[in-house]
């Protein structure tokens, strides 16, 4: 990292601290597992638009330059546009020529040792209770193409400050934001096989296996069986679902999905980071 980036994210780091640590508490657990010397992949879940402060903090403060994909319209806008790019972040086109290119670019961030963070999931959850929902193929991809550690993430309590599809912050009382860090994830029985769909798509279900281990420790209660899937709810599978400051409207479960999935109370916006299919 040039000593450019890294002064502007100290810069950045400078403001934003400050206001994550009077919006929360934090606890940061098994930090030890973040490599140090080499390029990684960071997976985390994603249920708030405040997903990629959260893990941003946490990986700053070890000393490490957090690298996130996100959407390319972010880096249009005139403010946030300019702050990403002095970061050194990586724009996601979703369609067209362009869409391959942010996997260049993480490519080259890994080669020079840094952390690229991948939602797998490519924006919030879909799933009524936050549950990581059926993730998209990007973190797979660069995995099998780099051969790069991929390391799961799992955070709980930023939600409740930035609800999901929410107006608003919900300070008081003060929340606390969780966040547990996992061992690499075991993709060695695909290394050196083709990237087809089938590999990408049964390596992803292992990484989201693997990032909802870590938040069924955090939440102390079991996922459902099943994997909340948006192509079988009839939702977008990227953008908001639902208005923001709305609730999205309750709907009868599959069978491939428990019944102990009922709408959560506090459903509310989102800023989509990214993933490249």
């Amino acid at each position: 990292m040039s000593v450019g980036t890294r002064a502007f994210f100290g810069i950045l780091a400078g403001v934003a601290r400050p206001i994550m640590n009077v919006l929360t508490g934090k606890e940061w657990l098994a930090t030890d597992k973040l490599p140090r010397d080499e390029g990684f992949i960071v997976a985390p879940n994603h249920c708030t638009e405040i997903d990629p402060i959260v893990v941003g903090h946490m990986l700053y403060n070890q000393n490490i330059m957090p690298h996130f994909l996100a959407k390319d319209g972010l880096f249009r806008t005139p403010v946030l546009g300019a702050v990403l790019r002095g970061a050194h972040q990586i724009p996601v086109e979703r369609s067209g020529a362009g869409a391959g290119a942010s996997l260049d670019v993480a490519r080259e961030v890994l080669a020079a040792n840094g952390a690229v963070v991948i939602y797998p999931e490519g924006t919030l959850t879909r799933d009524p209770e936050l549950w990581p929902m059926k993730g998209r193929t990007g973190a797979a991809r660069l995995a099998l193409n780099t051969g790069a550690k991929v390391i799961p993430v799992a955070h709980w309590g930023a939600q409740e400050v930035f609800p999901r599809y929410a107006k608003s912050f919900k300070i008081f009382p003060r929340k606390k934001a969780r966040v547990l860090v996992g061992d690499p994830v075991d993709l060695s029985a695909f290394m050196g096989l083709p990237g087809d769909k089938a590999t990408l798509e049964a390596m992803t279900e292992v990484i989201m296996k693997d990032i909802t281990a870590l938040l069924e420790t955090l939440r102390g209660e079991k996922a459902p069986a099943g994997r909340w899937d948006p192509t079988a709810h009839h939702q977008s599978t990227h953008g908001r679902f639902v208005e923001r400051g709305a609730k999205p409207v309750p709907e009868a479960q599959p069978e491939a999905h428990p019944e102990t999935h009922q709408q959560n109370k506090d459903d509310a916006g989102t800023t989509e980071t990214g993933d490249v299919e």
